[in-house]
């Protein structure tokens, strides 16, 4: 079960760490259930804190473009065996925060595990295609290419399943993420963080 007698006070993660917010002030979230009873205390994010998080995803943006696609594939089946393994915390993260029956809970985390296997066997499937061309001796292709830094903001009435279903495929195709999640619901945040983290 996930304890909250004594709430965390969580951080940013920014260029490959934990971070307080350049405010140094967070606000609480409350389980709706029981409105006295205190989640966590996440962080008031100002704009330098969104600059900071833009460059450090610019920086890592070519290493993480470059590495072929089946590796980040990997990288996302590594992320679900977490995930199955972390399915119950998970769900009770998103009913203490958002109020969800427990049982729709788990069934928002198999969601989301659905759309990261999914998206992490796109690694294998990123076909680009040729068409025919107008001149002579001339090849016309596609090839799917990284757009660079992506951000996703995502709303608070399914705070797993959402930021999953953008996250997995911006990730797979090669995009670094700024992901900002609705701050009635910034625990499941954190918690899907420290799986890619992990």
């Amino acid at each position: 079960m996930t304890d909250i007698s004594s709430p965390k006070t969580h951080q940013n993660f920014i260029g490959g760490k934990w971070q307080d917010s350049v405010s140094g002030q967070t606000y609480p979230v409350a389980n709706p259930a029981h409105t006295s009873q205190v989640v966590g205390h996440f962080q008031s994010s100002l704009p330098q804190d969104a600059e900071n998080a833009v460059h450090a995803a610019h920086s890592a943006s070519k290493e993480w473009a470059n590495m072929p696609a089946p590796q980040r594939g990997a990288i996302l089946y590594k992320a679900l065996d977490i995930m199955e393994r972390r399915a119950q915390e998970m769900a009770e993260s998103i009913t203490i925060e958002e109020g969800k029956p427990i049982a729709d809970a788990m069934g928002e985390v198999k969601r989301a595990m659905n759309i990261i296997e999914y998206a992490a066997g796109e690694g294998r499937r990123l076909f680009g295609y040729t068409t025919p061309s107008e001149l002579p001796d001339t090849i016309a292709y596609t090839m799917k290419r990284p757009i660079g830094v992506v951000a996703l903001i995502t709303p608070w009435n399914f705070p797993l399943a959402i930021p999953a279903w953008k996250l997995a495929p911006c990730l797979i195709s090669g995009n670094t993420v700024i992901y900002k999640p609705a701050s009635a619901t910034p625990l499941s945040a954190v918690k899907l963080v420290e799986i890619f983290e992990e």
